[in-house]
């Protein structure tokens, strides 16, 4: 059975032509299951992976609810990173003149003056929550007619500890308010967050069929410390572009520069950097102008691009989690893609790990090399072992 159509979850005409502008003809799974009740003002729960087209989700009954006469800031969704502030405001400035709204973003790393200005005025606000605390603080701007909220990716800004700022800000909007909650897991922590802040919620699970990416290819390639650059380069086609992952911003802007001396085209992103030179390193490589990104984890967050070919783990992830974040950002929006680690002799046991709690054991093995045994912990009281991943 085919899922339904914008239409015919009682999305707007014109806003179902802006969608149609931008290329979005049939909702995601993610879309179709929330937009019905999110329209309805009910409060919402989805657990929804990175790359599940969850922006839409909340983006499309928004723009649907509010009216460009609603006293502003009418909407707020608050998001961990800077980039990805960027990236959802995006989205909405693709809908909003439907419907003659407006949208600004607010994140650090600029000038206040004309963010406060801009954010004043909107009746979406997109922000990370310390900037927009300075904000508020100073009066710049108002939040006491915010009736719609979303909290995009709460287990990263909870992993990233802006809890006590989203909390104060919480503490500023109107009780009676609808609340939207998007995060890849709601358990834990980030579960009892989001009991805390909705209400009688309507709760969504997009279903993964494994832990990671379906659409993904995932390798691991033994690798030397002598040979990891060679078969860096290696690893592309002509049109192929990569999201390349390392430890540290040293090890980006390194990596980085001996890219270049190769002749490759690619451009470091990390925390170092200012948000005009990460803006414009991520604004080439969206475009084409650079075929490799190299960034921290830090860094990545919020990168939200459906081209990235290749995600490739220069620099291993420390752990499950971290190589389902990295990974995921291939293999985007329906495309297929390839994930492909790099292993060295002295990884091979703490990858293989990663590699088997992920079900990759057959992919980890592909290349010759063997699957550690679980770690066994023993505690101070006992001499039993515990197996663990």
């Amino acid at each position: 059975m085919s899922s339904p159509s914008f239409a015919e979850l009682g999305v707007s005409e014109p806003v179902v032509a802006a969608l149609a502008a931008r290329g979005a003809h049939h909702p995601f799974a993610v879309q179709t299951l929330v937009i019905g009740d999110a329209m309805a003002g009910s409060d919402v729960l989805a657990k929804s992976p990175t790359g599940s087209g969850k922006t839409l989700a909340f983006a499309v009954p928004i723009v649907e609810r509010l009216d460009r006469n609603d006293r502003v800031p009418a909407a707020l969704v608050l998001v961990p990173t800077r980039e990805l502030a960027v990236q959802v405001t995006e989205e909405f400035a693709m809908l909003a003149p439907a419907r003659g709204l407006r949208v600004a973003s607010v994140y650090g790393g600029v000038g206040m003056r004309a963010q406060a200005k801009a954010a004043a005025a909107a009746h979406v606000i997109v922000a990370t929550p310390g900037r927009l605390i300075d904000l508020a603080q100073q009066g710049a701007v108002a939040l006491d007619q915010v009736r719609v909220l979303v909290l995009d990716e709460a287990d990263r800004m909870l992993d990233m500890g802006f809890k006590p700022q989203v909390d104060r800000i919480v503490r500023r909007l109107p009780a009676e308010r609808q609340t939207m909650f998007f995060s890849a897991t709601l358990d834990g922590e980030v579960g009892v967050l989001a009991r805390a802040y909705t209400r009688d919620a309507a709760r969504f699970d997009v279903d993964t069929p494994s832990a990671t990416v379906e659409q993904v290819d995932h390798r691991f390639v033994p690798v030397t410390d002598a040979s990891k650059l060679d078969t860096l380069i290696d690893l592309l086609g002509d049109q192929d572009t990569a999201l390349v992952f390392v430890r540290t911003k040293r090890g980006a802007a390194r990596l980085a520069d001996k890219l270049v001396r190769r002749g490759v085209s690619a451009l470091a992103m990390h925390g170092d950097l200012t948000q005009a030179a990460r803006e414009q390193a991520l604004s080439r490589f969206e475009h084409g102008k650079v075929r490799m990104l190299v960034a921290t984890d830090v860094a990545a967050r919020g990168i939200d691009l459906d081209h990235i070919t290749h995600v490739i783990n220069f620099d291993p992830p420390e752990d499950n989690k971290a190589y389902v974040h990295r990974v995921g950002r291939t293999g985007r929006a329906g495309r297929t893609g390839t994930g492909v680690t790099l292993v060295t002799r002295e990884q091979q046991a703490d990858v293989s790990r990663i590699a088997a709690h992920l079900e990759l054991r057959e992919e980890f093995e592909r290349e010759g090399m063997k699957t550690a045994p679980p770690r066994l912990v023993y505690s101070s009281r006992s001499r039993r072992g515990r197996r663990r991943f």
